[in-house]
């Protein structure tokens, strides 16, 4: 067999038992996120929104937040996922066998982001079916609402895993999510226009890169956006770039993966 074969058997297999591992705990890895996401909903959608007019004086506030809280969805739970399961298989001693085994680097890497990002599109698909129940939404660029989401779910499944191999420990895997993730959240224009900020806030919201790929969807949900388009993807696509760069680097001197 091929090395290319191979690694293609490889990846087949990593992919196939991320995906099996997902639907399995599916109470732990979709159920709990549907139910959140409803939550927001109902407070922020239905109990605030109907107290605030419309949004550019054509969408609601509930057609408003829908996209960022698909987009908060997908990344928390591309996140959630690889962080946890790659930490698991360095907990479990796994990690070694696959470093030592004739697959390459990138296999590896690609294996568990693509798992990952499969239970983030699954969960953003979940809430977006809920939000139907609590108001109508018409995509406007079918295209860039596809390349958004992936972009978005890429780059929290790299930063996840690159956590992964930091962490020591489970409590390591929980920090990042609670300092760092959940304010980038809030603070990237899910619930609100960055354009209602008065500086210097707004400039430093735009260093935020949930900004860009929840405006991403939103340009491609509801044809609006607080950034240029281009510049969003351009953001998003570096940080793809980035990040994979990083995560096969750490892969390739074993930090933090060789005991």
């Amino acid at each position: 067999m091929s090395n290319l074969a191979g690694n293609m058997v490889a990846l087949q297999t990593i992919v196939r038992r991320e995906i099996v591992r997902i639907m399995r705990i599916w109470t732990q890895t979709l159920i709990p996120p549907a139910i959140t996401m409803t939550l927001y909903f109902v407070i922020f959608g239905r109990l605030i929104g109907g107290r605030i007019g419309n949004i550019q004086g054509q969408f609601s506030y509930m057609q408003y937040i829908v996209p960022g809280l698909v987009m908060m969805s997908i990344i928390t739970n591309s996140y959630g996922n690889i962080s946890s399961s790659f930490f698991g298989a360095k907990f479990q001693r796994s990690v070694e066998e696959m470093l030592v085994s004739p697959m390459s680097n990138w296999v590896i890497l690609l294996g568990y982001v693509t798992g990952a990002v499969v239970r983030g599109l699954i969960v953003g698909f979940l809430v977006l079916l809920i939000a139907l129940f609590f108001t109508k939404l018409h995509v406007a660029h079918p295209l860039v609402t596809i390349l958004s989401v992936l972009f978005g779910a890429t780059i929290f499944s790299l930063a996840g895993f690159v956590n992964a191999i930091y962490a020591k420990k489970f409590d390591d895997i929980a920090l990042v999510p609670t300092f760092v993730l959940t304010p980038l959240t809030y603070l990237g224009g899910v619930f609100y226009s960055v354009n209602m900020l008065s500086e210097p806030w707004q400039a430093i919201s735009r260093i935020n890169p949930i900004l860009y790929m929840v405006n991403a969807f939103r340009f491609g949900v509801l044809g609006i956006s607080d950034v240029h388009i281009g510049v969003a993807f351009i953001v998003m696509l570096a940080f793809v770039v980035g990040l994979s760069w990083v995560a096969l680097s750490l892969l390739r001197r074993g930090v933090g993966l060789r005991s």
